[in-house]
């Protein structure tokens, strides 16, 4: 029996095989819960595709968390094949590598910077007031981030909405807590997803996370960072909420 026997969850932003999302997807699934996955636009006939190679083909909802009409339409999207959530996981991140990452700090125009932080940071309450009225015994909201507390090489713009998304998971904790729900992020060490692929300059994080954490860190193998994922959504937390877990060998406690 697994951790997340009967709870009903979904994954908002899975893509490839080779994303936290989905591996997320799949050790939830292996820990017996029923997954729902999205994805929108032209990345929603892709992600139709992968569902099929989870252990059990997941129900695929199309969700942009940027559009009011599907953030509106998404309870009873989810109340077609389930009758109610025990926990969200938010995914999603996107900023125009051409524009605002990659040494683009000073030179970022607003416009890209505003999509950066609405779709990585804004989207995360956005998320979790349209998934209330299907979460009427509590649960848990888990989103991803990557380190905010510090600028790293390249990340510019990007860094300064997961430091937005950071401080929105600490309020969601406060209003959120009076329905049940707990909210929490997982940080993440690099991993060779496509999103991080695409990054200008991920290449310097070869190396470096596998020479300094003391537990060791392989960017190929996205398990431990899914687990960690899974795990927040059981009953095993019940009262950590607002939370941010590193997941990355433990990197980010060491020195030089």
């Amino acid at each position: 029996m697994g951790i997340l026997e009967g709870k009903r969850i979904l994954v908002a932003g899975v893509t490839l095989e080779q994303s936290i999302g989905f591996a997320t997807a799949k050790v939830a699934q292996e820990q017996g819960a029923t997954v729902l996955i999205s994805n929108f636009g032209r990345a929603l006939s892709i992600t139709k595709r992968i569902a099929g190679r989870l252990p059990e083909k997941p129900p695929v909802l199309e969700l942009d968390v940027t559009d009011d009409d599907h953030l509106a339409d998404l309870a009873d999207q989810i109340t077609e094949h389930v009758d109610g959530l025990d926990g969200v996981v938010h995914s999603i991140a996107y900023g125009n590598p051409k524009t605002i990452l990659g040494g683009k700090f000073l030179e970022g125009p607003w416009s890209d910077v505003a999509q950066a932080v609405q779709v990585s940071a804004y989207s995360l309450p956005s998320l979790a007031k349209a998934c209330l009225p299907v979460m009427k015994d509590g649960g848990s909201i888990v989103g991803m981030t990557f380190d905010a507390s510090v600028a790293w090489p390249g990340y510019d713009w990007m860094g300064f909405a997961k430091g937005a998304l950071e401080s929105g998971n600490r309020y969601l904790a406060r209003y959120l807590a009076p329905h049940g729900i707990r909210s929490n992020l997982v940080s993440a060490g690099p991993l060779k997803t496509m999103a991080a692929k695409a990054i200008p300059g991920f290449e310097l994080f070869e190396g470096e996370f596998e020479k300094r954490a003391p537990l060791g860190w392989d960017m190929d193998d996205l398990e431990p960072t899914a687990r960690t994922v899974v795990g927040l959504l059981s009953d095993f937390f019940p009262k950590t909420t607002g939370e941010i877990v590193h997941v990355d060998g433990g990197y980010h406690a060491m020195g030089a």
